[in-house]
């Protein structure tokens, strides 16, 4: 066997479910920026503050992995592929196939053609959110290179592999004739669709988040005393990321003059500042939830955590009806009705999350197809 038997953590459930809430914040703020009016810095809760949420998912699956994993005893690839099928694959292609279906109907589009489907599939675009399954298999799919590296990496090495990612992001997203090689391919190039969606499968973008969720989660102990001991300078380095990240967003907006919709596509989790913050709020996070007690609030922690998988694959869902709903009664999105658009839409899909889940207990074909258990 190659798992250990350890102690469950409830702060990669907290994490789950806090990460959870960061992406639905970011699809209704992009929710927001059509309004022209909207309010820059409400823009910056929703769009800035919650970039760390797709990047820490890379962070607590790698740590949810080789916390359990002996990375020291032989690893079992085909059976650790065969669970990962079940719980990503499944999921990611039910819920694929289920958006086209669904978007084919409401946007009057159809189904696409049998080669532009499997594009579709491969890059993950069948709506905007199930990319981060395509690459999270990637990541599953090169689990030995990822225990080889954690085996041997040293914190030099670390820091080493850090300063290559900072370098590799910055070139993926800022370089002009790169990315302008890109936009000159035809539309239907092949090439054209792996660079241009090249965050949906490309592993190199989170390669250092994911390895240190690895590195952290097989020194668990250590890692458990240095946050114990070290609570203060991890909420300063979280606080001054953050302060950061909105320094670089009011920059472009005020100083450049850009509007905030190309301020956030500047401003993003690859950029330095974006991947210093997401290393500080993963730490932060973990020390928050391992050093507090949160006494009832946990309960309310774990639902969220607990529900996530699946509210994080049904909420454009939710977003595309609750839009529905607010353009028949002609109501612009103001700060306030955005604020509430928010709030329903994260209750109404944990509701369907735990409706789903206990009708999955007497079908288990839904939970199998949903969230792969």
């Amino acid at each position: 066997m190659n798992v250990r038997d350890r102690k469950r953590l409830p702060a990669i459930e907290y994490m789950r479910g806090i990460s959870m809430l960061g992406v639905i914040g970011i699809h209704i703020g992009s929710q927001y920026i059509t309004n022209p009016l909207a309010n820059v810095n409400l823009v910056a809760l929703f769009e800035i503050v919650t970039r760390f949420a797709v990047p820490i998912f890379f962070f607590i699956s790698a740590f949810g992995l080789f916390y359990r994993l002996d990375p020291d005893a032989p690893f079992d690839y085909k059976n650790f592929m065969r669970r990962r099928f079940k719980t990503v694959l499944i999921p990611y292609l039910a819920w694929s196939l289920f958006y086209l279906l669904h978007d084919g109907l409401f946007y009057r589009v159809g189904f696409p053609a049998p080669d532009y489907l499997l594009k579709i599939l491969f890059f993950g675009v069948a709506k905007y959110q199930l990319y981060f399954l395509v690459i999270l298999l990637w990541f599953y799919a090169l689990m030995p290179l990822w225990i080889a590296i954690v085996r041997r990496i040293t914190p030099r090495g670390l820091f080493a592999l850090l300063i290559v990612q900072t370098a590799f992001d910055y070139f993926s997203s800022y370089n002009h004739a790169f990315n302008a090689y890109v936009w000159s391919l035809p539309p239907d190039d092949l090439l054209r669709w792996f660079l241009y969606f090249r965050l949906n499968w490309l592993v190199l973008h989170y390669v250092f988040i994911f390895v240190l969720g690895g590195w952290l989660a097989v020194r668990w102990e250590q890692f458990d005393r240095f946050m114990r001991s070290n609570v203060k300078a991890i909420s300063i380095a979280f606080v001054a990321t953050l302060i950061g990240m909105l320094a670089h967003y009011n920059y472009i907006v005020k100083v450049w003059g850009l509007p905030p919709e190309a301020a956030i596509n500047i401003a993003h989790q690859l950029s330095p500042i974006g991947i210093l913050y997401t290393i500080a709020a993963s730490i932060f996070f973990f020390a928050l939830f391992t050093t507090i007690d949160f006494g009832a609030l946990s309960k309310v922690l774990s639902m969220l955590g607990r529900h996530s998988y699946f509210a994080y694959l049904v909420h454009p869902l939710v977003i595309t009806y609750l839009m529905q709903a607010l353009q028949s009664t002609g109501r612009l999105l103001t700060a306030p009705t955005v604020l509430g658009l928010y709030l329903a839409t994260v209750v109404l899909s944990l509701t369907i999350a735990a409706g789903s889940f206990n009708i999955g207990k007497k079908f288990p074909l839904i939970n199998k197809l949903t969230i792969g258990k």
